[in-house]
């Protein structure tokens, strides 16, 4: 592989300013890429050659006559299936997509990269309607993970993590509403970062938002490196005029972190996190310690209720909802897995008085999460319960309620990032969950920074070993 295709986007833009790469060349090194690892993986579920090499004789074009180029300038990057690039199908992995004619434009943020030089290089693969924690629908089958292909990749995101770990893309765009950029970076090795709800725009995104459960998901960056996602956010912030639900928050500068009061735990009271995964969790906290933060083992009380209240603000109609939506958009069929979700929410099922006591338990729950950072500015926890798991068993009853870390943060809306701090003893990648208070992306970016060059973050596949992609 060439090393080129490891560097983070903003070393490759780096390489297209100082000329020592033209945008074209480093283009076709990532079509190039893509065509090696995607016929194991599945991750790419559609790749834009053509278009792609037209925008990179754009970008050197804007190079030679001497214009400023911009941040990205020349760099691919990748998009979630669920988000619309202007001219393409957008299917969020479900049948009643697939037919779909072209957007026609880019999805708010796809927009704004775009206006920073960065060109739009595939969409990634997805699970149906994006309703699971692994990447499989029926018409474009799995996506395997760059690391023990038997397993999964995560989900919703989990194509764009897997390119990412195989250097198929340096960087892109996922959702999240229970987990969906955190767990697939923890399964794959690479970096995320679910911002805080209303942080960034959703227009363009597929399903949209609305209805009660908007204020659970937001759209994410990931990459390979953290300094992608810190160059990305500022590009993203903005508004776009049209998302109601957007906040124009300004940034905080970023802390100190010798002045950060960091809570770290491995076990959330639902599902215990394995050993691998609670030592890197230890070791993560060891780090910040080192660093100088004030570092104490433990966790406000109301996260065990995380995994239920999570469920019960799905499923009050018992996946009702989802349900006529589907059958709306002509997604008569549907992928198991995405029945295996509604199967759980039915289990939820209550009448409007029902409802409102689950409103009730949730403003609850965010009202002690919200009083618990008088106390502390970071929670530092593991991802899930454990590294990837084998295809198809995300939605087992032993696995399910693992998910809940990441829950707890969309159910506060607070912002959380994932960064690759250990190795489990098969040799997959291990992440840990960094959250801080509301409009502090900062603070998790910047923890979140320290850990990947203290423990490595993203790491290539060791060797060529049958089921695993080469690097």
């Amino acid at each position: 592989m060439n090393s080129v295709l490891s560097l983070s986007g903003v070393a490759q833009a780096q390489l297209i300013r100082s000329r020592e790469m033209s945008s074209r060349e480093l283009v076709t090194l990532h079509l190039h890429r893509l065509a090696e690892v995607n016929p194991a993986l599945n991750a790419a579920a559609e790749v834009w050659a053509d278009s792609a090499l037209l925008a990179a004789d754009v970008a050197d074009s804007r190079r030679s006559q001497g214009r400023e180029l911009r941040p990205f300038e020349g760099v691919p990057f990748s998009v979630k299936d669920s988000i619309a690039v202007a001219g393409t199908v957008c299917t969020a992995g479900t049948l009643g997509y697939r037919d779909n004619p072209p957007s026609p434009r880019d999805a708010a943020l796809v927009a704004k990269l775009r206006a920073a030089g960065a060109i739009p290089l595939a969409h990634t693969n997805l699970p149906d309607l994006l309703f699971a924690f692994e990447s499989d629908n029926l018409f474009r089958g799995r996506t395997n993970n760059p690391y023990d292909l038997t397993r999964t990749s995560g989900g919703s995101s989990g194509g764009e993590a897997a390119l990412l770990a195989a250097c198929g893309s340096p960087f892109g765009l996922g959702s999240d509403a229970a987990g969906s950029v955190r767990l697939p970076a923890h399964y794959c090795g690479v970096a995320s970062l679910k911002p805080t709800s209303g942080r960034l725009p959703r227009t363009g995104h597929v399903p949209p938002p609305g209805g009660w459960i908007e204020t659970l998901w937001q759209i994410g960056p990931m990459a390979r490196r953290v300094e992608d996602l810190i160059a990305m956010l500022p590009l993203l912030i903005t508004s776009d005029g049209e998302d109601r639900t957007h906040v124009p928050m300004p940034l905080h500068a970023p802390p100190a972190l010798n002045q950060l009061r960091v809570a770290f735990f491995t076990d959330n009271g639902i599902l215990a996190a394995d050993p691998a995964t609670a030592a890197t969790v230890r070791n993560a906290a060891l780090a910040l310690q080192q660093a100088g933060a004030q570092v104490e083992e433990r966790h406000p009380a109301a996260i065990s209720r995380s995994y239920d209240l999570e469920m019960k603000f799905l499923g009050p109609d018992g996946g009702d909802g989802l349900r006529d939506f589907l059958t709306s958009i002509g997604s008569h069929q549907t992928h198991p897995l995405l029945q295996g979700w509604l199967a759980k929410l039915e289990q939820h099922r209550t009448d409007i008085a029902g409802f409102a006591k689950y409103w009730s338990e949730i403003d609850a729950f965010r009202t002690e999460m919200h009083a618990y950072l008088n106390t502390c500015d970071v929670l530092l926890s593991p991802v899930a319960s454990s590294p990837a798991v084998p295809h198809g068993h995300t939605i087992h009853d032993n696995v399910f309620p693992g998910f809940s870390y990441t829950m707890t943060h969309n159910l506060t809306g607070w912002p959380a990032a994932v960064v690759r701090c250990g190795t489990s003893p098969e040799g997959l990648p291990i992440g840990v969950q960094v959250a801080a208070a509301p409009w502090r992306e900062d603070i998790a970016l910047a923890v979140v920074l320290l850990l990947e060059q203290a423990l490595g973050g993203w790491q290539p596949s060791s060797g060529t070993a049958t089921g695993k992609v080469p690097y």
